[in-house]
């Protein structure tokens, strides 16, 4: 009988790292790495190619950490995740409430197959669902935990402008920047879109499309559109569009159906 194939990504920011965890991986032959990424937004565009099974992913990374990583994955696509951090023990408890995997840096290959094994038995029993709403708790933990931004620092020709948050109205992706709209100006800042999202406070700042996200309190109007879309028209005559995957995000917040 065929051992069934687990594709795995490694995403580290760190060269020697995801070198270790491949040549560690050499002892699993049912494990196939088919991408090493060494940033979070590289990381995104190889679990949208590949559809990983298995995601070995480092917590600090500089740009776009982990967990910003996992928070701009829609929850029907998360692979399982084996955390890779420095973090101390203190904090690994959240990783343990939530019956998630992780390995401390430097870890032994022991503990390494010890975490293997567990995330290769829970794979193949189908425990995706167990394993996503793990992660999804865990976030929602930290990013009520967190300290929410409340200016960016702005940088334009050589000069640095402070903009406060609340000043913000809408915000669009473009590339690995985002582009600020606050009344009638905007301003470019060099931050992905997923990574700036979960740095907001979730009760004034939603991400309705996978390229905006809106300040709550600048919408004047929804208006139903097409395949269960809606158009949002903010105060001030601006025009955006609320992806159907993105719905249940703002009936949430509302607290009722739209």
């Amino acid at each position: 009988m065929s051992i069934q194939r687990i594709k795995a990504v490694i995403v580290d920011d760190e060269p020697l790292a995801r070198d270790k965890i491949r040549q560690l991986l050499k002892d699993e032959p049912a494990i196939e790495v088919v991408a090493e990424c060494a940033s979070g937004a590289k990381a995104l565009t190889a679990i949208e190619k590949f559809h990983p099974d298995l995601l070995f992913l480092d917590i600090q990374m500089p740009q776009m950490d982990g967990f910003a990583v996992l928070a701009a994955i829609p929850k029907e696509n998360l692979p399982h995740v084996i955390f890779v951090t420095a973090f101390d023990q203190y904090a690994l408890k959240a990783f343990e409430v939530y019956a998630l995997d992780y390995l401390l840096k430097p870890f032994d290959r022991e503990r390494f197959r010890s975490a293997v094994t567990r995330a290769k038995s829970q794979i193949r029993i189908d425990q995706s669902t167990q394993v996503s709403d793990g992660i999804m708790a865990l976030l929602e933990e930290l990013q009520a935990s967190s300290k929410h931004l409340d200016r960016l620092v702005i940088k334009n020709a050589g000069r640095i402008n402070f903009l406060k948050t609340n000043d913000i109205d809408w915000i669009e992706a473009e590339g690995n920047y985002v582009r600020i709209h606050s009344g009638k100006e905007s301003h470019l800042l060099r931050e992905p879109i997923s990574s700036l999202e979960t740095q907001l406070n979730v009760k004034k700042f939603l991400r309705i499309h996978r390229s905006t996200i809106v300040n709550l309190d600048r919408i004047h109007e929804l208006q139903p559109w097409f395949h269960g879309e809606y158009r949002i028209i903010l105060k001030d005559g601006t025009q955006l569009m609320l992806s159907r995957s993105y719905r249940e995000k703002l009936q949430q917040v509302l607290g009722k159906p739209v």
